[in-house]
């Protein structure tokens, strides 16, 4: 237990960093931001898996340590409680006077008739008996009740253990994935093709992805526009349509913080937003190159400034550019004082050559290699929705359409969740069980009077833990309930 206690310390202080640092699995865009915020530091940490800590190697050697360490003490701690609940009440000591608590009252019973009437009352309270043998020169009984106690304490164990089973089922058999969805845009299919980010449990294939497709109409954030909390997000909501099947009848739903939409077993979370400027790039020739809504990612989430990149390749034309929402101009500095798009605009860096897009390395959609590229000009370019800016040396134009915006969504699957969640719950019942179900032990001795006549009964009592809860009262009642029951009178009639 020691050694399990020590492991759980130390699986509670590795998932601090999956707290405090942003997750590849939860959100990538946020990794990426850390990524340019601490050049220096983030390649360190991602190295030790503290971007991913939950599927890191560290992390999953923890888990599994502490999880056999509590199967080897759990599984013996449940046989012996297991063995303790079957295990019949003690013989009743010689002398019960000496017990925590005690009563003595003469009957004019023979000893074992007495003995036989206080068996009959405990029983009638639901307490498991144990008899002295009969013929012998002994008369007592003894009686326990409380043996739920144990079963809590079973209950407990066992359902702990469930807890950490049904973490392992989600980690073989769940999987999670992240997309990102701008407004408008086609639907996609849960396929690991159309995923920006799959993250598969150990036993899972594409082929276990739920069939669904998913389209975002329409994605709404709203902000507190006074006093010091101006600027904080009030509430946000991303209009979907879905299907959940191919060939199904397609449904709309809302999409809000802490609000999933739940489809084919999984649940599909609202994680992240941005804007998506619209551009139209027209190469040397006329011809369009390029038209569409290009994600920025936020450089301040506060304000929601954010950066970007686009790429023509068709008219060998790329663009690093800075989105500004509320954009007011700072000293000559272009910056944005508040996260909504109420006055838009765009500041663009023109580059023109080979993007190296056909080199068959991978880039980042967010990068733009100017290696070998001319610079356009030597200043940015400041465009408004519907201007126009017209390139030097007739390499085209760009045209700063509208804005859009983006969502990031999580995808998961977890099997154990359900399952979790039952086991937590029987848990706690286990350990309130095993908290306010006291053991407590009755034993009723009976020896034959001095005078020949009757019987001298004496009933003690005791628990099995150091707080009694109110036992003295509970043994007043039952040594009363028994004297009357030999007299034939009820306890409050007296004995």
């Amino acid at each position: 237990m020691r050694t399990a206690l020590i492991l759980l310390f130390l699986l509670a202080l590795g998932s601090i960093p999956g707290s405090v640092l942003p997750q590849q699995g939860a959100d990538p865009s946020a990794v990426q931001q850390y990524y340019a915020a601490h050049p220096g530091l983030a390649p360190w940490l991602n190295h030790l898996g503290l971007f991913n800590v939950f599927a890191a190697p560290w992390f999953a050697a923890i888990y599994l340590l502490l999880f056999t360490s509590l199967v080897g003490c759990v599984v013996p701690r449940t046989f012996k409680l297991a063995g303790a609940a079957r295990t019949p009440p003690p013989r009743a000591p010689r002398n019960l006077a000496r017990l925590p608590h005690s009563s003595t009252y003469t009957s004019a019973l023979p000893s074992q008739d007495a003995v036989e009437g206080a068996a009959s009352v405990l029983g009638g309270q639901r307490f498991r008996l144990r008899r002295s043998e009969a013929g012998g020169s002994e008369h007592w009984v003894s009686a326990e009740k409380g043996y739920l106690r144990e079963a809590g304490n079973l209950l407990f164990h066992l359902s702990l253990l469930g807890v950490l089973v049904s973490i392992a089922a989600g980690g073989l058999f769940g999987y999670k994935a992240d997309k990102l969805l701008v407004e408008g845009q086609p639907a996609f299919a849960d396929t690991v093709s159309a995923l920006d980010e799959f993250h598969p449990g150990r036993l899972v294939s594409g082929s276990d992805l739920a069939p669904f497709s998913l389209a975002l109409n329409k994605f709404t954030a709203t902000y507190l526009t006074s006093g010091e909390s101006r600027g904080q997000p009030a509430d946000f909501n991303a209009n979907v349509t879905y299907t959940s099947s191919p060939g199904a009848k397609p449904a709309s739903y809302n999409i809000r913080i802490n609000d999933p939409l739940p489809v084919d077993g999984a649940k599909v979370y609202l994680i992240g937003h941005g804007y998506a400027p619209e551009f139209k790039v027209t190469g040397a020739d006329g011809t369009v190159a390029y038209d569409e809504a290009t994600p920025f990612i936020p450089a301040n989430t506060g304000t929601f400034l954010s950066d970007g990149v686009i790429k023509a390749p068709d008219a060998s034309l790329g663009f690093m550019g800075v989105f500004v929402p509320t954009a007011i101009s700072v000293g000559g500095t272009l910056e944005s004082i508040f996260p909504a798009a109420d006055n838009p605009a765009v500041s663009l860096i023109g580059y023109s050559g080979n993007l190296g897009m056909n080199s068959g390395v991978p880039q980042s959609v967010y990068q733009l290699d100017t290696t070998g590229m001319t610079k356009l000009s030597g200043s940015p370019h400041l465009l408004q929705p519907g201007q126009t800016w017209q390139l030097p040396g007739g390499k085209g134009s760009i045209t700063f359409v509208g804005v859009k915006q983006w969502v990031s969504i999580a995808i998961t699957y977890d099997p154990g969740q359900v399952p979790a969640l039952v086991c937590g719950i029987l848990a706690l019942a286990g350990l309130l069980l095993s908290f306010f179900v006291r053991r407590r032990r009755v034993f009723v001795r009976a020896v034959p009077a001095e005078s020949g006549t009757g019987s001298v009964v004496t009933v003690g009592g005791l628990t099995r833990s150091d707080a009694s809860g109110g036992f003295e009262e509970e043994f007043a009642e039952l040594a009363a309930e028994i004297a009357a029951a030999e007299s034939g009178k009820h306890p409050e009639e007296g004995a």
